[in-house]
């Protein structure tokens, strides 16, 4: 049970430590959670394309069902953000989903989502580690179902609907998950169990007909994204769309080293496709390719994302502690808002309920938009890429971005620390904070997440604690990539120190 703690975004580890009974355990606590907070629905289980997933949402399944819960799994892997449409729209007491996103094949995970489609807050990851314990099963006759179902029609459906209302600048359309035609019985095999993409060609909504190149790095976005796409009018050249549960040796992780082939085949000036989408293991993250940038830092896509959105629309964002400021500017000059959250995005969620927030996301390529579930999802990222570089390339978008409110350059590091030896760590940072960096003065400390020192000539550094792996992450933002490594340098030696000075 101690092996079991909930990080950043679920519990994930290896598979040494990531066994059978420690899921059963975490399924009877979430089936005693749901129990006493009086939700008696049915329940979906995910899973992600690896090798052991779907024995382990087979074995949540059965631990719910033996409590009571009707049990929903899809007909096969899927990425997260479908888990998190079809507890709205089916309108499911919560979900499940195994995966360890873009960590390894040697990895795996549980998180579980709350019947608001969005990620769990602390203080319900905290019930559940609370009621951890061994399968309590109920008498037989009281047992639940276990039944397959289709999660991807539904959801398609609904971002197609969302992105088509933005192409079409229909501010006031809303997701299928706003609306009150959810089928009262829940799961019931209908309509919308047919396959996705079985769409007529002629209901595409982006209507310049580009190539576009999708990875999907092996992972669940195959046969989703791709699918999207092309309804959406698009031609789609696919790599590793094929499943492989090592995802081909390496982490299904969409960092520029990751993804050599998109990026070469994008930036080719012979090659037919004009841009690059990848998708992490579960496909609730996106990464960006263009024929100038090659791989487009997320903190500019965001940005243009934002502005691409307030053409037609408006509303404030919400960014993480540790994504760049260009989001202000682009707000400030059209007199919205930004709230700053801690890294997370179950804080970008819930900031997006409380202010009503047009667009939420964080600089790990995490987005979602108002009018659809409060869930990072690449899947409908993807989607609004497409649609707003088939309005204006990507790249042109970023060019007059920059030129309006200034160059803007990110970079961030890992440091080594035990996860036991964080939080002794950044106490003493508290107490180092330096006056100056890089020969900068400390203007101001942000402490919402780690310690975010705020400089004069409005550069900052940011030292966090990941939560999903033992390390320390280090960020910076400037004006110059020089200035970044600098500051990055400065960053790392501060906090290397603290590090290696434990017992």
């Amino acid at each position: 049970m101690d092996a079991i703690t909930f990080g950043t975004d679920g519990w994930r580890a290896t598979l040494e430590t990531f066994t059978t009974p420690r899921v059963r355990m975490v399924g009877q606590g979430v089936a005693t959670y749901l129990a006493d907070e009086g939700r008696d629905a049915p329940v979906v289980v995910g899973y992600d394309a690896r090798e052991s997933s779907r024995g382990f949402a087979e074995e949540l399944a059965r631990v719910l069902c033996a409590n009571g819960f009707d049990v929903l799994l899809p007909e096969r892997d899927c990425p997260t953000p479908l888990v998190a449409h079809a507890i709205v729209e089916r309108d499911l007491a919560g979900g499940l989903a195994i995966t360890a996103s873009h960590n390894p094949p040697e990895y795996n995970g549980v998180k579980f989502i709350p019947h608001t489609g969005a990620p769990a807050l602390p203080e319900v990851t905290d019930a559940i580690a609370d009621r951890l314990a061994e399968p309590d099963p109920l008498p037989e006759s009281e047992h639940g179902t276990v039944r397959e179902v289709d999660l991807e029609t539904p959801h398609a459906d609904a971002v197609f609907d969302l992105v088509g209302s933005i192409t079409a600048g229909d501010d006031s359309a809303i997701s299928h998950s706003d609306t009150d035609s959810r089928d009262s019985t829940a799961g019931d095999t209908d309509s919308r169990d047919s396959k996705a993409g079985d769409s007529a060609p002629d209901d595409a909504i982006i209507e310049s007909d580009f190539t576009v190149a999708y990875d999907a790095m092996h992972g669940s976005g195959r046969g989703v994204t791709d699918a999207a796409l092309e309804r959406a009018g698009l031609t789609v050249e696919r790599l590793r769309c094929e499943r492989d549960p090592d995802f081909g040796g390496g982490a299904p992780e969409p960092a520029a080293e990751h993804l050599t082939e998109l990026i070469d085949r994008v930036t080719d000036p012979n090659s037919a496709p004009v841009l690059g989408l990848a998708n992490d293991g579960d496909a609730d993250r996106l990464a960006i390719v263009t024929p100038a940038r090659g791989y487009l830092d997320e903190n500019l896509f965001f940005a243009a994302l934002y502005e691409y959105l307030l053409e037609s629309d408006a509303g404030s964002a919400v960014r993480s502690v540790s994504t760049t400021y260009l989001i202000d500017r682009v707000a400030e000059a059209h007199a919205e808002a930004v709230h700053e959250v801690p890294v997370g995005f179950k804080w970008v969620a819930q900031a997006m309920a409380d202010h009503d927030a047009l667009v939420g996301g964080e600089e790990s390529g995490g987005f979602t938009v108002r009018g659809h579930v409060r869930e990072k999802d690449g899947v409908l990222v993807a989607l609004l890429a497409a649609a707003m570089h088939a309005a204006e390339p990507i790249d042109d978008r970023v060019d007059r971005l920059l030129d309006t409110h200034g160059t803007v350059v990110q970079d961030k590091i890992s440091v080594d620390c035990p996860d036991e030896e964080k939080g002794r760590v950044l106490g003493a940072l508290e107490s180092e904070i330096p006056e100056t960096v890089a020969g900068t003065t400390v203007a101001d400390v942000n402490t919402a997440d780690g310690f975010k020192l705020l400089l004069e000539d409005g550069s900052w550094l940011l030292v966090r604690p990941s939560g999903t792996e033992p390390v320390l992450r280090v960020y910076a933002e400037a004006e110059t990539d020089e200035r970044v490594a600098t500051l990055l340098d400065a960053g790392e030696s501060l906090v290397e120190p603290l590090v290696e000075s434990r017992g």
